[in-house]
């Protein structure tokens, strides 16, 4: 990638005035920077991006896999590929910067966003990260490497400080962001919203000087522009001698004129606001934004269809955890004739959760329902799908549908959407075909209020229920009728719990016989979220009168009874799995769980297809003949698990995270805050690590999967590597009837750690069907570190290591014990664990 010498950014840099400077250190706009012609700079455009690259204004986008997914391929080749995706994507929409991948860890199951984490190993995490950059970047598009650091949990996400000791904080938190920071190169960091305390300092990790400065920048050497979080920047001085380069979102924020202030007061140096400003020239002549550099083409063997990607991503990440004789039903072979009947079950068949809620989320321009995909798949077989619901999920109604409403001043479909100032007068109005006013911000610049008014027709005898809600100030009328008066103005906590995402509502049950019109009428204040900008949020739902959930469940049992298999999709959905906040069960919501028993007791060729992000409990799970882990697996999803059931696509994915089994069991049951402090106090021991510490047994171990086929392990070798670490030699094969996809785990045992195996190298392979294949798995040389806290620096940890290889880190196939000291000094006789395959 050309660039400019730094000497030609400083030049540039010297030309201007220090207003002129400190400007451009805020976001012109929400999602952009500020352009400079007199020294060649464009604007810089943003977009998040951690499941598909959003874009700015209209349009919409592919809704790709959550992270986790794209982890639980154990597959850097196929991270590269997202990267390259994400890069291709960024150009066309005309974003420069996308806002992942996310580095931090999945600390805890019931994170608000651990499914926009990779996984709870910090060696996954580096690897599977630092290819999404390498590969991003490679096409002239900045990646952002975030939160930095220690943001695992969502409850007070933006006050509480993290207090991680110095050996944790290096060994287990630090390392996936030096991986794709320092060693695979992101161009920009985003500081986290939470603080942190490392024994040394304790500040908010944008106001935190001995991370941002003195680790980061002085320490790593970082060449590259460090961004806040979204509206994370709330001081001026502290946030500008840390280490912080440029507050977003913009127009609005604590700089400007207070940093100038701040400088000529002498409390900020302006040299250093000339790094800064040399750092922010510097990634825009990365991104082809500065005169004189451009970016070099994206190859067109490169750009790929956003559904085919999504759909083989979301195939290939699968997880198995649990395999019966019935499946996977291929078209032609006995399982799957002509007469075969199929039930598909569950609300999230039907209306599955593709991508989870805040930043990641996308705007599609449609979603597969497994319902849809496997109708599709077995058209022309003879095969029949047969759906039931089996009971709702949701608190929240659906969302109205607009053909039911009447705007009352024209008498057409649509809602009346009036925008007036403070003293009443009318500004501007219209009518809108919507029912969902989510970041509306289109209303004139002096507007104060708007009211929304239609006439909503139900039909249908029984008890509807209309659902409609806002933030901030608003009043609820129905009929003319004040129902509800709601005072919270606080626009910027609805931002950051993401309720401004789906805003709580007034339910008002209405009776209907026949037929009835509602007239509905919200007056909302507009909402000031400060660095957001001003903008209204609102919805207007409607659930109708229909069976109830032992109804629903009836039909759906009987359903599976009278069918030759059963499919049942539960999972979790908008209301649980989000960023804003954390989850407070593992359980399914609903009776997903009550569901599945009764099902699998009526057809013993059921398969269970999880649709969720974070780990949920599944006390059915040995009840089950197969089981498999869908994830939030994008717009595709439905294609991909017909691709998967119909034995069209392998299953290849391992889970990056640990299965509990029950909830009392987890290591780190929680994120919530102290006294405003989340205390790290299980050390490195995050994870899996956890369970071993404490000799608890999971559901399902991390790293597990089982694909359609069987893989059995030969001779394994240990040697030096090249760069002080092991290389580790595999022999595998494929003793099942499939071809298949094998990732082969390296964990090591720490002399003086007995029974501790933590993930040291992976490597994923593909096998024909009864062939075998040789895997390489090089161990880096930091697996065989320490760090020292007493020097302080990494130091290399002489003595016997065992070298563990296997399908995960409780099925271990051979163990080869290594005396390290400076370099292999021996290698002792190969012990071979059970080399059969094993099933859950």
């Amino acid at each position: 990638m050309t660039s400019l010498p730094t000497d030609d950014l400083r030049t540039r840099v010297a030309s201007l005035t220090l207003t002129e400077k400190v400007t451009l250190l805020t976001g012109a706009t929400a999602w952009s920077t500020h352009a400079h012609p007199g020294i060649g700079l464009a604007e810089v455009v943003m977009s998040d991006g951690p499941a598909g690259v959003r874009g700015i204004g209209a349009g919409t986008s592919t809704s790709l896999p959550a992270p986790s997914a794209l982890a639980a391929t154990w597959d850097t080749e196929q991270a590269a590929r997202i990267g390259r995706f994400f890069a291709a994507a960024a150009r066309r929409r005309g974003v420069d910067v996308v806002l992942a991948p996310v580095l931090n860890l999945q600390r805890t199951p019931v994170g608000g966003r651990h499914f926009e984490n990779h996984s709870e190993d910090p060696h996954l995490t580096a690897e599977v990260g630092a290819a999404v950059i390498a590969a991003m970047q490679g096409l002239g598009v900045a990646a952002c490497a975030k939160h930095f650091v220690a943001n695992d949990s969502e409850t007070d996400r933006t006050t509480y400080t993290a207090r991680v000791d110095e050996v944790a904080l290096r060994e287990v938190y630090l390392p996936p962001f030096h991986r794709g920071v320092i060693e695979a190169g992101a161009w920009t960091v985003m500081s986290a919203y939470n603080g942190l305390d490392d024994g040394v300092e304790a500040a908010p990790a944008g106001e935190h000087r001995g991370l941002l400065t003195g680790l980061l920048k002085q320490e790593w050497g970082y060449d590259g522009l460090v961004v806040s979080d979204w509206a994370a920047a709330r001081t001026t001085a502290p946030t500008a001698n840390a280490g912080m380069d440029l507050v977003m979102p913009g127009p609005h924020g604590p700089w400007h004129e207070a940093l100038v202030a701040a400088v000529e007061a002498g409390e900020v140096s302006e040299s250093l606001i000339d790094d800064k400003v040399v750092r922010l020239l510097r990634l825009a002549a990365r991104v082809g934004k500065l005169d004189g550099v451009g970016r070099p083409p994206i190859p067109a063997h490169l750009v790929e269809e956003g559904r085919v990607v999504a759909r083989d991503l979301a195939a290939r990440a699968t997880v198995v955890l649990r395999r019966g004789a019935a499946w996977p039903l291929d078209a032609g072979a006995p399982n799957l004739s002509a007469t075969t009947a199929v039930a598909l079950i569950g609300a999230n068949a039907a209306e599955p959760y593709v991508q989870g809620g805040g930043s990641a989320k996308v705007r599609v321009e449609r979603e597969v329902s497994p319902l849809e995909g496997l109708t599709d798949a077995l058209d022309g077989t003879g095969a029949v799908v047969r759906f039931a619901r089996g009971g709702g999920v949701l608190d929240h109604a659906p969302m109205l549908e607009a053909d039911l409403t009447t705007d009352p001043v024209t008498g057409a479909p649509g809602v009346r959407l009036s925008a007036h100032d403070a003293a009443g007068t009318v500004l501007a109005q219209e009518s809108q075909l919507r029912t969902d006013w989510t970041w509306h911000h289109g209303f004139p610049e002096r507007t104060a209020g708007l009211v929304l008014r239609t006439i909503v027709h139900l039909t249908g005898d029984g008890s509807h229920e209309l659902e409609l809600g806002a933030i901030g100030y608003h009043d609820v009328l129905v009929d003319g009728e004040l129902v509800a008066s709601v005072r919270d103005d606080d626009g910027a906590r609805a931002v950051l719990n993401s309720s401004v995402n789906a805003p709580e509502g007034v339910r008002v049950p209405v009776a209907v016989e026949g037929s009835r019109d509602i007239e509905v009428e919200l007056r909302l204040h507009v909402v000031d979220t400060g660095q957001y900008g001003r903008l209204i949020s609102a919805t207007l739902r409607h659930a109708r009168p229909g069976p109830d959930a032992d109804a629903e469940i009836e039909t759906a049992v009987a359903l599976a009874a009278r069918s030759d298999v059963a499919v049942v999709v539960v999972g979790t959905n908008a209301e649980v799995e989000s960023e804003g906040w954390d989850r407070a069960s593992l359980a399914l919501p609903g009776r997903q769980d009550e569901l599945v028993h009764r099902v699998a007791a009526a057809n013993p060729r059921t398969v269970v297809v999880v649709n969720a992000g974070a780990p949920v409990l599944m006390p059915w799970l040995a009840e089950v003949d197969t089981v498999l882990w869908a994830w939030l697996p994008g717009q595709e999803f439905g294609h991909a698990l017909a691709d998967v059931l119909l034995g069209r696509s392998e299953p290849a994915g391992r889970l990056p995270w640990t299965l509990p089994a029950d909830a009392a069991d987890v290591p780190v049951p929680d994120g919530i805050p102290v006294d405003g402090v989340i205390d790290y106090r299980e050390g490195t021991d995050v994870g899996y690590l956890g369970w071993q510490r404490l000799d608890r047994t999971p559901a399902l171990p991390f790293g597990h999967g089982l694909g359609w086929t069987d893989f059995a392990y030969g001779g394994v070798t240990v040697a030096s590597g090249p760069d002080g670490g092991l290389s580790v030699a595999v022999d595998v094969t494929n003793v099942g009837g499939r071809d298949g996809r094998e990732v082969v785990q390296v964990y090591l045992e720490r002399p003086g750690d007995p029974g501790m195996l933590r993930l040291a190298a992976f490597a994923t392979v593909e096998v024909a069907a009864g062939a075998g294949a040789a895997v390489d798995v090089p161990v880096p040389a930091r697996a065989l570190e320490r760090w020292a806290p007493e020097a302080p620096g990494w130091r290399r940890v002489g003595g016997t290591y065992r070298v563990h290889v296997g399908r995960s880190v409780a099925d271990i196939r051979a163990r080869v014990d290594v005396a390290i000291d400076g370099g292999v000094r021996g290698v002792t006789a190969l012990e071979f664990a059970d080399p059969s395959p094993v099933r859950a």
